[in-house]
């Protein structure tokens, strides 16, 4: 709707009715889930019989909750790890990525460009098997004719890792060259005329430019990693992640602990957009 136009009122209250349920929608699922959470019961569904915090610090095998639970905590360390590594290098080459598309005329970048877009239209799970049949087959040829283990080419958590860039490093890549496209060479340009170097003012320039972003971008990369399924599931080894383990915790019997889990992490990313909104502003005012 455009707000300087005069619109019937009937049409209005029905714009109005769309966006309501357009978020009850979005949010009474996880309304239900976080409410779920704090539910005294064995099985996280009605009756309501009571509130717990059981499912977050209860350590009795019974009812264990999230913080007590080791396995859970250790594939909650396993996700932040793969975060972590996946994050590092996607900032790294988007980065690397921007300048080269934004700031380069070579031949084919059309064609690279769109190559470098072709794993966000691939289902993850074809992505994912795509990944471990090549390195299975590269680790498989390097061990019969060379005799040469190489490990890191078989499913765990390198694969992991390589298999989620494959995919995060490009959406990281357009939102960093949109930021890039941007910016007013000028401020270059004035630093080269007073005799800067081209290290110092991508130093003082334009990483600074660039760094809500980078922050944005690595905010984004994060969660995507995190809470990966597809592809990790073709990937993973015994060193399971934490969407992992909630699979197959589910596939025994679903618990509120999940539900408290799933609240954490709903905490958890909405800071983060939170600290995302804040940097931008912050940069931008």
């Amino acid at each position: 709707m455009i707000p300087s136009i005069s619109q019937p009122a009937s049409l209005r209250w029905t714009y109005r009715a769309y966006i309501l349920l357009f978020y009850i929608f979005l949010i009474a699922p996880l309304a239900v889930v976080a409410t779920f959470a704090f539910n005294d019961s064995l099985f996280p569904s009605l009756p309501w019989n009571g509130f717990t915090l059981d499912w977050f610090t209860s350590d009795t095998p019974q009812r264990l909750g999230v913080f007590s639970d080791s396995a859970m905590l250790e594939s909650v360390g396993v996700s932040a790890f793969i975060a972590f590594w996946v994050t590092a290098l996607s900032i790294f080459v988007a980065t690397t990525n921007a300048f080269l598309f934004e700031r380069y005329d070579f031949r084919f970048k059309e064609f690279l460009y769109m190559l470098m877009l072709l794993p966000l239209v691939i289902p993850g799970v074809i992505l994912g098997i795509s990944i471990l049949i090549s390195s299975n087959s590269m680790a498989n040829y390097m061990d019969e004719v060379f005799n040469l283990e190489v490990e890191f080419l078989r499913p765990g958590l390198v694969l992991v890792i390589l298999g989620q860039f494959a995919f995060i490093t490009t959406i990281a890549t357009m939102v960093i060259g949109a930021r890039l496209r941007k910016m007013d060479r000028s401020l270059e340009e004035a630093a080269y005329n007073l005799g800067a170097t081209k290290t110092s003012v991508l130093r003082t320039i334009t990483l600074p430019y660039l760094r809500p972003a980078m922050i944005g971008a690595g905010i984004v990369a994060f969660l995507m990693s995190f809470e990966n399924f597809n592809t990790t599931l073709m990937l993973t080894s015994s060193d399971s992640p934490l969407t992992i383990t909630m699979f197959d915790r589910l596939r025994e019997g679903s618990t509120p602990e999940l539900n408290a889990v799933s609240l954490l992490l709903m905490i958890v990313s909405g800071v983060l957009a939170l600290i995302s909104v804040f940097v931008q502003k912050k940069e931008d005012s």
